[in-house]
């Protein structure tokens, strides 16, 4: 190439440096209007806000630039050496501008080779943080100057560890510890040579050149910083064959270690509301209360129950269709891909779109290039869209967007089964019974969907999950677990007519079986003899506020309105044996520095002083309780657990509107809810036990995985043990306590009764 054909600037470009280099630097600095360095001399990074499970695990980060920043000393050598060999082989000799880098350049462009890069690490810098990134003579001289000034202010070291944490690679990672978690969810110093390699080759093109945009031009890249390294003594021959075998495993956008968005988006609010907009750039950390195994066992429960509710109902057809080439050529992976573009994946609910279809096997493309086939009982679901009449809603042909979830390995290969986003939501909460500490929190399927937090601002009827409230009541009216209550059929003077929900009725019961069996005819009865307005303020002891429950009858059956969180904080007043405690979720906010800006108090002892109910209250109720899970309503939960350390109670409200299981191991209690945002029936068959208490199972097999079953605590003091059954001490010679509540007799006491009873008897509503 003639060297008179090159254009003026570009030869301004190339010999502006040169005439610097060769002695023109006074005179160059004083011709231009330098910015100052003390950005980079005094660099402070923008670090976003992060928070953590209590075990050390990020949850999220919040802020325009995800970055952790590390000192080069704890930088893998290795990573070290692949930015180096690409970006800046001889950085450690030049100072600041690398005349051989320059003039490798301009000869490759004069003579037509290879583009090569001649700005040095320290030229990158400073056009990063000082300048502009216009092509120009004299941004080209104010960078060498600048260069220069950085060298003569700053060590090789700090440089080298300033640019490793600031410069952009992509995915709106800034620093290499940041995109060795965007990329590969794993911190720096668990990079192999492969994954260190791609991450060199970023700074190039972090835009259009990073593993997630265009994995090809990633590994084109990975593979010239290897080459690089090789050729620079920095890796063997037989380093670099194994790297360039590698099979790399990019983690998917937005794909987090922990599923936890709902306790980070209260943690952002929470922070912000409290330091303002300043959090998202100096490096507030967060640590919450979550374990971050709970939190998995507890996201996995959620997404498990949902979808399995979700496929006993209807396939309602494909997100959409793509137009796809007729042909099965390479141009076929290419509009498969461009086709889901715009379509959202998903770590678990894979977006894909069909390339084939048949009543016998469905071939798809996922967003990643994959190429998976669904067949056999993956695929029976949605037969209905792969009939020849099937509706064109529902019909599964080749361009078709659907949704596919893998069912893990068999012998050969993975399985896969057809999916769809489900319309119910869940929720799950999971609290430590002696000081509130939240261990787990899912507040719904999906906070991409919908970051509604269904575990604290959703407000429901708790239907029979509400009666051991009920019944911690009646206790402290002198019923009894052997008292009898009528489990028949009931009207009250308004009309009201409730029923039981298995439709039978099995005359009288003792309050223990009402409880395990879930009566409600015995339960309105129990509440008429304790009386609504000293049941719903007995429920405040357990955290509940009086004014959101009905001052009628049907608060027997749980038509209050209750959060999830609610829930799970009274029912730990029971595992705990009476106090009711703080539910807390943001344990500590430091700064950058590690400095304590905030840390929430200490559990409170646990005192007679602060009780929320007798000691024996709360044990007969746990005694009742666990009969529920042995042989009541929630029986599998003993059964699959296979523990006896279990206590809980199923709640199914009218019209199966709302789905929940509560209940707690003494170290741990867990409230679990299931149903849709507009209210409406989870269809025939819902109930508490079919649906939210295989989720609450799922989570407390995890939860309590290596934990001993705990023995039985001791009776404490005021209780006897009579015929079999409970009693409170000061009746076991015959007091005053309720032996039977029928319509036919009224309340019966056993032992002559008290002015009080008396006196309450005649009052009675």
């Amino acid at each position: 190439m003639p060297l008179i054909s090159l254009r003026p600037a570009v030869m301004a470009l190339v010999l502006a440096p040169a005439a610097l280099w060769l002695g023109a630097r006074p005179a160059a600095a004083a011709t231009f209007e330098l910015p100052p360095i003390d950005r980079i001399v005094n660099y402070q990074p923008k670090l976003p806000l992060q928070v953590f499970t209590a075990d050390g695990v990020e949850i999220a980060q919040f802020g325009a630039e995800r970055r952790d920043y590390v000192p080069l000393a704890r930088t893998p050598k290795l990573l070290q050496d692949a930015v180096l060999s690409v970006e800046d082989a001889r950085f450690r000799e030049h100072s600041g501008v690398d005349p051989k880098g320059m003039a490798r350049a301009a000869f490759a462009m004069l003579t037509g080779g290879r583009k090569q890069g001649a700005s040095t690490i320290t030229q990158q810098l400073v056009r990063t943080m000082l300048l502009t990134r216009e092509l120009t003579v004299e941004r080209k001289a104010k960078e060498i100057l600048l260069a220069f000034k950085v060298e003569e202010a700053l060590s090789k070291d700090r440089i080298l560890e300033i640019y490793l944490n600031e410069i952009f690679l992509g995915q709106r990672a800034y620093g290499f510890a940041a995109a060795a978690r965007t990329y590969f969810g794993k911190p720096m110093d668990q990079l192999t040579l492969a994954e260190a390699a791609m991450l060199a080759g970023l700074p190039q093109n972090p835009y259009y050149a990073n593993p997630v945009a265009n994995f090809d031009r990633a590994v084109q890249r990975q593979r010239v910083v290897l080459e690089r390294m090789r050729a620079t003594g920095a890796i063997t021959e037989q380093q670099l064959a194994v790297a360039r075998a590698e099979k790399l495993s990019i983690r998917p956008p937005g794909q987090r270690s922990v599923n936890a968005e709902h306790v980070a988006e209260m943690a952002r609010r929470t922070v912000v509301d409290r330091f303002g907009a300043g959090a998202y750039t100096t490096g507030l950390r967060v640590t919450t209360s979550l374990r971050a195994a709970e939190q998995r066992a507890a996201f996995d429960a959620v997404q498990s129950g949902v979808l399995a509710f979700d496929r006993r109902g209807a396939w309602r057809g494909p997100e959409g269709f793509e137009a796809l080439p007729a042909s099965n050529g390479p141009e076929l992976e290419s509009a498969a891909a461009l086709a889901l573009k715009d379509h959202r994946d998903d770590e678990t609910l894979r977006v894909a779109v069909v390339l084939s279809a048949s009543p016998k096997e469905l071939r798809v493309q996922l967003a990643s290039g994959e190429r998976v086939s669904v067949k056999g009982e993956g695929l029976r679901w949605v037969q209905p869209g792969l009939s020849a009449k099937a509706k064109p809603a529902l019909k599964l042909t080749r361009g078709a967007v659907v949704r596919v979830l893998s069912k893990g390995h068999a012998k050969t290969s993975e399985t896969w089964a057809m999916a769809q986003w489900p319309e119910a939501e869940a929720a799950l909460v999971a609290l430590d019974t002696q000081s509130g500490r939240v261990r787990a929190l899912v507040g719904g399927f999906d906070f991409t969907r919908q970051p509604f937090n269904h575990v604290t601002q959703s407000w429901r009827q708790p239907g029979s999950a509400f009666k051991p409230l009920l019944y911690s009541a009646a206790l402290e009216a002198r019923v009894m677990p052997a008292t009898l209550v009528d489990d028949l059929p009931f009207t009250a003077p308004n009309g009201w007519s409730p029923g039981n929900g298995n439709g039978a009725y099995s005359g009288p019961i003792t309050l223990r079986t009402a409880l395990t069996q879930s009566s409600n005819l015995a339960s309105v009865r129990v509440l008429q003899h304790v009386g609504t307005q000293r049941a719903r303020e007995w429920s405040t002891r357990f955290g509940m506020d009086a004014q959101r429950h009905p001052d009628n009858l049907t608060l027997a059956l749980g038509t209050g309105l209750v959060t999830p969180l609610q829930m799970a904080g009274a029912y730990a007043t029971l595992a705990n044996g009476g106090w009711r405690v703080a539910p807390v979720i943001i344990e500590k906010i430091t700064d950058a520095q590690g400095k304590v800006l905030f840390e929430a108090p200490p559990p409170a002892a646990l005192t007679e002083d602060n009780r929320a109910l007798p000691e024996r209250n709360a044990y007969v109720m746990s005694s009742l309780l666990n009969d529920v899970t042995r042989t009541g309503t929630a029986a599998r939960a003993q059964a699959l657990l296979n523990r006896t350390d279990i206590y809980g109670k199923t709640g199914t409200t009218n019209d199966a509107v709302d789905a929940w299981f509560t209940g707690y191991h003494p170290s741990l209690a867990t409230a679990v809810w299931m149903g849709y945002d507009k209210p409406r029936s989870l269809g025939g068959g819902a109930s508490g036990g079919a649906l939210a208490l295989p989720i609450w199972i799922d989570f407390m097999a995890a939860a309590l995985k290596g934990v001993p079953v705990a023995q039985p605590p001791q009776p404490p003091a005021g209780l006897s043990r009579v015929n079999g059954e409970w009693l409170y001490s000061e009746w076991v010679d015959g007091g005053g306590w309720v032996s039977s509540i029928s319509d036919a007799g009224g309340t019966q006491y056993a032992g002559p009764p008290t002015l009080l009873d008396a006196l309450q008897e005649l009052f009675k509503p």
